[in-house]
């Protein structure tokens, strides 16, 4: 069986050469090496702190975690653990979330909204009340990173991936929707509404103005509304999930490039060719070509 040692050794060799999971498989006492320097993450970050307290910085802002609450670290967040105590019990998953992005909904969002909305103190631990539910997942999850490497075990790798993101997404739902009760709850229901909207009609309403009129909002607000919490317009949203369901049915799926455009509702293939270059700069053609 591996030490303590071993693992953290582990550990930080999966981060630095960019592997796709990196977990501590079990209980950390320490944080390995490479957590105690300023590290870029290139992907999300979960930890769960069983004992003890760490402080850590995140996007150049200190904070403390404590026993029993949770640490959500953003895609391409900036993080660094300052300062941990003796009687340290932590548990670390982080994942790239490439491997599953074509099959992931526009709810995903949801796990950058609070950050977003308040960024002057943007909301990165607490005690989620589901600590127990995330860990039995990061126990899958290490359960099928110790069984040996086959086409099967990949796809349960992504599927528990999946699940975990989703539990978290629901976690911030949660949470944002609480905090929205103390202030700027309207806007906050708002943009839930409307990633709940765009997720059921994307593929056949492209307009802005479908939106805003379902939401009962003039277009200019329910843009403004979008901007100012996650970053990005209701147009903007709606592209991206366009985006990421061509790339799916472009890499997933036999069907021609006419086939995709009419899917979307757009005139012709070459309307929807233009669409595509624009958003992931190259033809749909090439993009599959590269696969």
């Amino acid at each position: 069986m591996d030490t303590q040692q071993d693992c953290l050794l582990q550990f930080d060799r999966d981060l630095l050469s960019g592997k796709n999971i990196c977990s501590s498989r079990g209980v950390f006492v320490t944080f390995p090496s490479s957590l105690k320097k300023l590290f870029h993450m290139k992907g999300l970050g979960v930890i769960i702190c069983h004992q003890g307290s760490f402080r850590f910085s995140l996007n150049q802002k200190s904070h403390t975690a404590k026993a029993g609450e949770s640490l959500f670290i953003p895609e391409d967040g900036e993080f660094q653990v300052l300062q941990e105590s003796e009687n340290l019990e932590v548990q670390i998953l982080i994942y790239q979330i490439e491997p599953i992005r074509d099959i992931m909904g526009n709810a995903v969002v949801t796990m950058y909204m609070y950050s977003r909305i308040t960024p002057e103190e943007p909301c990165c631990v607490w005690t989620t009340g589901e600590e127990n539910e995330i860990m039995k997942y990061m126990s899958l999850l290490d359960s099928a990173l110790r069984a040996e490497d086959n086409s099967f075990n990949l796809y349960e790798q992504k599927l528990l991936l999946l699940a975990l993101t989703y539990r978290i997404c629901s976690v911030y739902n949660r949470k944002l929707v609480n905090d929205g009760q103390e202030a700027g709850g309207r806007k906050k229901e708002v943009f839930i509404r409307l990633i709940q909207l765009i997720e059921k009609k994307y593929m056949q309403e492209r307009g802005v103005e479908f939106y805003a009129d379902k939401l009962c909002l003039s277009p200019k607000y329910l843009s403004a509304v979008s901007k100012s919490i996650c970053g990005y317009t209701v147009q903007e949203l709606v592209f991206k999930a366009i985006v990421r369901k061509s790339i799916s049915l472009l890499k997933n799926t036999q069907q021609d490039i006419q086939e995709i455009s009419n899917a979307f509702g757009f005139p012709n293939a070459s309307y929807f060719g233009t669409f595509f270059k624009k958003q992931v700069g190259m033809s749909p053609q090439q993009y599959r070509k590269s696969l």
